[in-house]
């Protein structure tokens, strides 16, 4: 199965679960049925009360009960407890019964349950390496009742029986993980009653990992979805290494590399050992209790190190290669059962692994992965659409400035008209060196060049957006001069002064600042593009938060023309007046919105949902055309530009017809 199958399946099912009402649910119960009725949750159809739950029970081969939620009127699979294995039996069979005064909270009775064997010399053996329970185990099937069982069984030996791990428990122990952890049945994990359950496995093997015992200073314990190595390490240590290759689907092996640095090991008092533990699949499972839409593309890498070692570099090959979205490193908080990006930071990143930098935490950070954002949809006509936008809008702006050049003189005869073109000119000025630096840092980072000039065309492409957006604040406040305040007049000089200072200071101290911030510490830009990082230092956020401002504060200046609009036709005594004022204010809304940068609030749908393909159509069609909207509502459509191409072209015409006669 394709990992992106599996992560969509076990993420459905963990939103659809933490979406249902948290109030009382109304609670049926088919215990008292039996045969053909044990079926009768599917069979309410529809069902009358949305958040109701259905229990029940499993077929006679099988112990425990499933739950069924009422959702849309129809019944849905919340959790599936119907188990075959007896773990109180297997764990009795590994076990003596006088070191062991309780299992689950309950005391010991007498006699080994039925089924399990009893004490003496061939118990002795199963005591040793835990192989007598291997085969009932994997000859049941990996169902999401049978998959509870044995975390809780693998929980109960990391407890009880790790005083002395050796390589023939680790090896039994790492069998019944893997065969739970096979990626072919991960699906079913989205049905286990504890939502828990995957936390609680990745506690319970790092736990029995870490007492193992190392032969001749190492020790190597591989299965397909789980592997364990381990090293003894002491002060004269040159650094050491756990490289993991580890099958995860058709698709082939994938690697990870644990490194523990030479200046660590120097922290050393005494001699002793290391342990890591791989897990390719195992992720996915702790995507399920998470509601960001971030999903783990790498292993899950953990470490168990003496306390004096703190911090160790990490290197995951990537599942999903095509991903390009940023990459996350993360740490697994085993207190919170989440990812927490405080544990790590990002070190390197390319199109095929991420490098990590990690601070290990017996207590809290033993586990370290990374996540990585869904990418924007994929589409043919998403990228056609914006290139074919991208080649217009710089057509158009080069356009709109030739024709602003053409009819200057006639068009900035008033102060208002002055201020309105000025901004207008620097409007689509901005957007075109801003459209430009866009392709020149795409080909920065295509062709691999230096570091420097990555950072240097980020400066400027910060820089130039952001002018773009001050400059249509600058706009908005004229707009709002002209409606509010008729009678107070400012100067060409004045107006030109607070321009510049907003159209271009403001920009100029946040990029600089951004950049003296964030750079020192290598985290002016992201990782596999020529642009602000956000998982590291939020710089981002510079441009972000003043284009979000400057958007929420234009679309206040558009309310304030549509109500200045409709109330000039308020009085007037006509019915008739009312589609006019209608058409006015929709026109004057037009108008607007492009020049004063609304369309980029369509970004946020985008934010919201970043699968949507119809978001993302929609906001690549009303800001890769911007060029062509300023050139249109702001030039052509303007009358008294018209008017003065027509005179220029009147002119011309009559000054080659006079040249040729």
């Amino acid at each position: 199965m394709d990992v992106r199958v599996i992560h969509c399946l076990l993420l459905w099912a963990a939103h659809f679960f933490l979406a249902m009402p948290h109030s009382t649910p109304r609670v049926f119960s088919n215990e008292s049925k039996t045969g053909g009725e044990q079926d009768a949750c599917i069979n309410l159809i529809p069902c009358q009360d949305n958040g109701a739950i259905c229990i029940q029970p499993c077929s006679p081969s099988f112990h425990g009960e499933t739950s069924f939620v009422c959702e849309d009127r129809k019944w849905h699979m919340l959790s599936d407890a119907c188990a075959s294995l007896d773990v109180q039996s297997l764990f009795q069979r590994i076990s003596q019964s006088e070191l062991l005064p309780c299992f689950g909270g309950k005391p010991w009775h007498g006699k080994p349950a039925d089924g399990a064997k009893h004490f003496g010399a061939g118990n002795q053996s199963c005591q040793a390496d835990f192989s007598c329970i291997i085969p009932d185990i994997l000859s049941s099937p990996a169902i999401p009742g049978n998959i509870a069982d044995i975390v809780e069984l693998l929980n109960k030996i990391s407890l009880l029986l790790s005083d002395n791990v050796t390589r023939g428990k680790m090896q039994s122990y790492s069998r019944i993980a893997n065969h739970i952890l096979n990626s072919s049945i991960l699906s079913n994990w989205a049905f286990v009653k504890d939502r828990n359950a995957g936390s609680v496995l990745l506690d319970s093997v790092n736990l029995f990992a870490g007492k193992l015992l190392l032969r001749n200073g190492s020790e190597s314990i591989q299965e397909p979805f789980i592997a364990t190595k381990g090293y003894s390490i002491h002060r004269n240590t040159s650094g050491k290494s756990f490289d993991f290759s580890m099958e995860f689907n058709s698709t082939g092996n994938i690697t990870g590399h644990v490194v523990i640095p030479e200046e660590e090991l120097l922290r050393l008092p005494r001699a002793s050992k290391a342990v890591s533990i791989a897990f390719p699949t195992l992720g996915a499972v702790l995507e399920t209790h998470q509601l960001d839409p971030a999903f783990v593309n790498g292993m899950v890498l953990s470490v168990s190190l003496p306390e004096e070692l703190q911090n160790i570099l990490l290197t995951f090959e990537k599942l999903d290669k095509l991903e390009q979205a940023g990459a996350q490193c993360v740490g697994w908080h085993s207190a919170e059962r989440r990812w927490d990006p405080a544990a790590c930071r990002l070190r390197a990143h390319n199109a095929s692994a991420v490098v990590c930098a990690c601070a290990h935490r017996r207590r809290t950070y033993r586990s370290f992965s990374i996540l990585m954002a869904p990418a924007v949809p994929r589409s043919p006509a998403l990228d056609y659409i914006t290139r074919v936008g991208l080649g217009l809008s710089l057509c158009s702006l080069l356009l709109c400035l030739l024709i602003e050049a053409v009819v200057w003189h006639h068009v900035t005869k008033t102060e208002i008209t002055y201020m309105r073109h000025f901004c207008l000119v620097n409007i689509a000025a901005s957007l075109l060196v801003a459209d430009v630096l866009f392709i020149l840092a795409a080909i920065v980072h295509n062709t691999s060049l230096n570091y420097r000039l990555c950072v240097a065309a980020t400066f400027f492409l910060h820089f130039f957006y952001l002018a773009l957006f001050f400059w249509m604040f600058t706009l908005g406040l004229l707009i709002l001069y002209g409606l509010l305040f008729i009678f107070f007049k400012i100067t060409r000089s004045v107006f030109l002064a607070a321009a510049f200072s907003i159209g271009y200071g403001c920009p100029l101290v946040i990029s600089i600042l951004t950049v003296a911030i964030t750079e020192p510490k290598n985290g002016y830009l992201r990782s596999g593009a020529c642009w602000l990082n956000w998982y590291e230092t939020k710089a981002l956020l510079a441009f972000v938060v003043p284009a979000l401002s400057i958007i929420v504060m234009n679309l206040i200046v558009v309310l304030v023309v549509v109500v200045k609009t409709g109330r000039s036709s308020v009085g007037e005594g006509c019915k008739s007046q009312d589609l006019s004022s209608m058409i006015r204010v929709s026109k004057n809304v037009a108008l607007l919105t492009p020049l004063l940068g609304l369309t980029w609030g369509f970004g946020l749908a985008t934010i919201i949902d970043s699968r949507s393909l119809a978001f993302h159509v929609v906001f690549a069609l009303l800001n890769a055309f911007q060029g062509f909207f300023i050139l249109l509502f702001g030039t052509l459509l303007d009358r008294k530009t018209r008017e003065a191409l027509r005179m220029n072209c009147l002119s011309s015409r009559r000054k080659w017809g006079l040249e040729k006669s």
